[in-house]
C-alpha cells in the first residue's frame, strides 16, 4: 500500500510543541497550501492542512520555524478518532510528518513577515534547503541571531 503525502506551504501560526507523559516531543501545526487554480472571482484559495510531527523533528521545527515560514513536508495521511467531552465521536484526518525542508532562508522569511520584539529584523541562516528528520543534527553556526 502507498500512503505518501508531499506538501509545500506556509505555517499559519507557530508550531504547538508539547510533550507526552513519557517525554516524547509532539508538534501540531496547520499548513496553508495554495490551490493550483483561482476561483470564479479570480482569487487564489488555499487549503489548511492539519499536521503532526514527532520527536526531535518536532523540536527542530518549533525552534527554527514560525508563523509564515515556507516549508515542504513529507509524510503520510492518517485518520484517528476520539470521544469528546460531550460523548460525540470526533474524526480527525491529518498528515503525520516524517521530514520537512525549509524553502527559504530565515532572513527572507523575517523580512517578509515579522520583526522581533526588540524592533530589529532577525538574520538567520543563509541556507534555503535545510532538511530535518528525527535523526538529523543541527549544525549551529555563527550567523544565528543569538
Amino acid at each position: 500500500m502507498i500512503n505518501t503525502v508531499v506538501l509545500t506551504g506556509r505555517l499559519t501560526k507557530d508550531v504547538d510543541l508539547k510533550y507526552t507523559q513519557s517525554g516524547t516531543a509532539v508538534g501540531q501545526f496547520n499548513l496553508a497550501v495554495n490551490r493550483s487554480f483561482k476561483n470564479a472571482n479570480g482569487e487564489q484559495e488555499a487549503d489548511f492542512i492539519n499536521c503532526v510531527i514527532w520527536r526531535k523533528a518536532a523540536e527542530n521545527l518549533a525552534n527554527f520555524a514560525g508563523k509564515g515560514t515556507l516549508i515542504g513536508v513529507e509524510g503520510r495521511l492518517q485518520t484517528r478518532n476520539y470521544e469528546n467531552k460531550q460523548g460525540q465521536r470526533v474524526y480527525v484526518t491529518e498528515v503525520v510528518v516524517n521530514s520537512f525542508t525549509f524553502l527559504e532562508s530565515r532572513q527572507n522569511n523575517s523580512q517578509q513577515n515579522q520583526t522581533n520584539n526588540n524592533g530589529y529584523q532577525s538574520h538567520g541562516s543563509n541556507h534555503s534547503t535545510d532538511s530535518f528528520t528525527g535523526e538529523d543534527q543541527i549544525d549551529v553556526t555563527d550567523d544565528l541571531p543569538f
